[in-house]
């Protein structure tokens, strides 16, 4: 009786482990769980761009998805890196128009996102660290994040791993950056700072005209202020051809709708710079209360 009792117990056990094993079970490594959970995270992303680990892509804006009031980018301070971790949980995408962009990307609290010219967009890859990074808060998520798209297609939207090790969402490939003198929702202060930075487009190109890819064709006319960030007193310059400044050398930011050459000397010589668009600094350019001549067309 005990030797019939044990002998089908002992047939249970098996036909129990063979079940568990048709099932999936056991030590739980099914093959094609990876794949499943993989998918169920939405982890595709836009060629060249490494795959959204973990993160959520949501339609639509963080306020129609409930988030959590002073989480994500509404817990960012304007200007400075997002280092709490509240700050991270996510990032709103806005196809939107900020001053004279449009369109350009802002993030969920309305501020303008750039990207930079030493970056690549494939592969996808962040040379602004350090110091730069202060200026030009990276936009990072962190993992299990999500990422709201409003007007933003969700092909063009992936994220980077920093040499910090934090992700940074990228559009177009690209990564993408706040700016430490956008202090209010709307500012585009970091417009061609330095020729080499700019609002990004939903598609990725550079924001604003006469960058040669949103916008083109030359400026027919210019603003040139006496301070940095298109600060008061300014005076303004139209036509075609050379133009010189009424009051020269005192320029130190311009605002313009496409590109031009300013000169250092009077009647278009001495040392000159192409530029593209708004630049708030000229001294970036090595221009600061030089220009004193600028070529149309």
């Amino acid at each position: 009786m005990f030797r019939k009792q044990t002998a089908a117990i002992v047939t249970s056990a098996a036909l129990g482990a063979l079940l568990l094993t048709a099932c999936g079970g056991g030590d739980g490594k099914d093959s094609s769980a990876p794949a499943t959970a993989a998918a169920a995270r939405g982890e595709a992303s836009a060629a060249g761009q490494p795959a959204g680990q973990d993160l959520n892509f949501l339609s639509g804006t963080a306020r129609k998805n409930n988030a959590p009031a002073m989480t994500g980018d509404w817990a960012n301070e304007p200007g400075k890196p997002a280092v709490k971790p509240e700050a991270t949980r996510w990032v709103q995408l806005s196809a939107s128009r900020a001053g004279a962009l449009d369109p350009v990307v802002v993030n969920g609290a309305g501020f303008t996102l750039y990207r930079f010219d030493k970056d690549t967009a494939s592969p996808s890859k962040s040379t602004c660290n350090g110091a730069c990074a202060v200026t030009w808060p990276p936009v990072v998520v962190a993992p299990g994040g999500k990422i709201f798209l409003d007007g933003v297609d969700r092909s063009k939207v992936g994220v980077v791993k920093r040499d910090d090790g934090t992700r940074q969402v990228t559009v177009g490939g690209w990564p993408v950056y706040r700016f430490d003198k956008d202090t209010k929702p709307g500012d585009t202060k970091g417009q061609g700072v330095g020729g080499t930075w700019f609002g990004v487009t939903p598609e990725g190109k550079k924001a604003g005209k006469g960058t040669g890819e949103a916008g083109t064709g030359p400026a027919s006319s210019a603003v040139l202020f006496d301070e940095r960030d298109f600060g008061d007193p300014s005076q303004g310059l139209a036509g075609k051809g050379c133009r010189n400044v009424a009051r020269d050398n005192v320029a130190s930011s311009l605002q313009a709708r496409g590109s031009l050459k300013i000169w250092s000397e009077r009647n278009c010589t001495g040392r000159s710079k192409v530029v593209s668009g708004d630049v708030p600094d000229l001294a970036a350019l090595g221009f600061d209360n030089t220009v004193s001549s600028v070529f149309f067309g």
